[in-house]
C-alpha cells in the first residue's frame, strides 16, 4: 500500500479513515487533532503496516504534512546515517508486539538530520489481546551544551573530500547505515553519514517522561472513543487475552525463590512467559505487566546468536534440559553476557490445567556473567540447578492438588 510520494488515491483514503473510525468512532479523528506532540498510528493488519494517521506536531517535526505520510510505512523517516541496530530493535519490538523506547536518527522532509526519542507502542483489544494499532510517538532530543563545538574541530579535512569515494575506505561508520533501508540517495556517502550523525545524542528524563505522557494521552483518547463501539482498547494485554493466571498458592511458592528466572507454557501460542521473579525483573529493567504474556524473544537483539537459540529449541522440543551462553539485552538497550539455564518443569499428575501433556512449564534462569556472584563456594552452573528444584517442587507439590491456575481457569 506504500507509495511514493503526494496524497493517497481516494479509495486508499477511504480504507485509511476506517482503519480509525470503524473501531473508535467517526470523531476520534478530532479528538487526536487536538492532541500535542508529535505522532503517528500504524494499522499492521493492512498491507505494508501503513501510517492512518499523523497528527500536525508530526508535520511540524519532520516536515511532512499528513497527506504525505497517510499510506506509506514509517520507515520513510529513516536515512543514510540512521542506526542499524536502533531499527532492528524497534523492528523486534514490533514483533513482539511491546513498548520500546530508542534514541534514534531520523530525517526530515528536507532531508535535514534530527535525533529524536522514539516511543513506539502497540494498542490491544482488550478483550481478545489482539493488536489493533501501533502508536508511534517521537520527541526531538536536544544537543547537550558542551558538545556544540565539537564538529568544528575536524569538518574542514571532510569537507575538502567529501566528493571523493575513496573516503569511503576510511570512516568507520559505515556499519551502521544499512542497504535494506529505502529511499537512499546522494546522501549515501560514508563521509556524508558521518557529518549528518554528528554525535549519538542521550534522550533526557524529561524527554522519556514527555514521550510517556504524549502515548497516555493517545491510549486515553482511544480508550473513549472505542467504547462507542463496544470495541475497549488498552496499552497492555491484559490477562483475559488467553494467558493463564497462576493461583495465589503458586505465585506464594514461586516468589521465595531468589534466583532470576521466568517460566513459559509451551502449550500456549508463541510459548509465552506466565511468570516472572523480581530478580528477573531487576536484572533486565522490565516490569511485570511488560512481559507476561510475551515470548523470552524480547530479550534478544542484534548480537544474539541465532544458532544458540535454535540449540535451545530443540531441547525445548525434545523435554530436555540445556545450558548454554547467550548475548541478551536488558530494557535500556544494554547487552549483557547471559548464562541461561532452560529445563522442563513435569508436574505430579501429568496433567496442568486442561493439556495432557507432562511437561507442565519450562523454567528460565538468567545469570549476569559480567558481575561477580557470591555463590556461597557453588558454581553458577549449581546455583542454577538449585532454582530449577525449587520450582520443580512448587509446581509439583500444587499440581498433585489442582492448584496451579487460579479456580476460574
Amino acid at each position: 500500500m506504500e507509495s511514493s510520494g503526494g496524497a493517497p488515491p481516494a479509495e486508499e483514503r477511504r480504507l485509511l479513515a476506517a482503519s480509525l473510525t470503524a473501531r473508535y468512532s467517526d470523531w476520534v479523528l478530532e479528538e487526536l487533532d487536538e492532541l500535542p506532540g508529535s505522532f503517528l498510528l500504524t494499522d499492521p493488519a493492512m498491507s505494508g503496516h501503513p501510517i492512518v494517521y499523523a497528527s500536525r506536531g508530526l508535520a511540524s517535526l519532520t516536515g511532512y504534512r499528513p497527506r504525505d505520510v497517510l499510506g506509506r510505512n514509517a520507515r520513510l523517516f529513516q536515512g543514510a546515517a540512521t542506526d542499524r541496530a536502533a531499527v532492528a530493535g524497534v523492528r523486534d519490538a514490533v514483533r513482539c508486539q511491546r513498548a520500546h523506547q530508542v534514541a534514534i536518527l531520523n530525517y526530515r522532509r528536507d532531508g535535514a538530520p534530527h535525533w529524536v526519542l522514539l516511543h513506539v507502542a502497540p494498542v490491544f483489544h482488550a478483550h481478545d489481546g489482539r493488536v489493533l494499532h501501533f502508536l508511534a510517538v517521537q520527541v526531538p532530543i536536544a544537543a547537550a551544551p558542551r558538545r556544540r563545538a565539537a564538529p568544528c574541530r575536524r569538518p574542514p579535512v571532510f569537507a575538502a573530500c567529501r566528493e571523493e569515494a575513496r573516503v569511503e575506505e576510511e570512516l568507520p561508520c559505515a556499519s551502521h547505515a544499512g542497504e535494506a533501508f529505502v529511499d537512499i540517495d546522494k546522501r549515501g556517502l560514508e563521509t556524508t553519514r558521518w557529518l549528518e550523525a554528528g554525535e549519538p545524542r542521550v534522550a533526557s528524563g524529561c524527554d522519556k517522561e514527555k514521550a510517556l505522557s504524549t502515548a497516555n494521552s493517545i491510549f486515553s483518547a482511544l480508550n473513549r472513543y472505542s467504547k462507542l463501539t463496544g470495541l475497549v482498547v488498552c496499552g497492555k494485554r491484559c490477562d483475559s487475552a488467553g494467558i493463564p493466571a497462576l493461583s495465589s498458592s503458586l505465585n506464594l511458592s514461586l516468589g521465595r525463590i531468589k534466583q532470576s528466572f521466568v517460566l513459559t507454557d509451551r502449550h500456549l501460542p508463541d510459548m509465552p512467559v506466565v511468570y516472572a521473579s523480581d530478580a528477573f525483573l531487576s536484572l533486565t529493567g522490565y516490569s511485570r505487566e511488560e512481559i507476561l504474556g510475551c515470548n523470552c524473544r524480547f530479550l534478544n537483539g542484534p548480537g544474539t546468536s541465532l544458532e544458540v537459540l535454535e540449540e535451545i529449541n530443540r531441547n525445548i522440543c525434545c523435554e530436555q534440559a540445556c545450558t548454554v551462553h547467550l548475548l541478551n539485552y536488558r530494557k535500556d538497550g544494554l547487552a549483557f553476557p547471559d548464562l541461561l539455564h532452560v529445563s522442563p518443569i513435569r508436574n505430579a499428575s501429568g496433567k496442568v490445567g486442561l493439556h495432557p501433556f507432562q511437561v507442565a512449564f519450562h523454567v528460565w534462569v538468567h545469570l549476569d556473567e559480567s558481575i561477580k556472584h557470591d555463590f556461597n563456594g557453588l558454581s553458577p552452573e549449581v546455583w542454577q540447578l538449585g532454582a530449577v528444584g525449587a520450582v520443580r517442587v512448587a509446581v509439583r507439590s500444587l499440581s498433585a492438588s489442582g492448584s496451579l491456575l487460579r479456580p476460574s481457569q
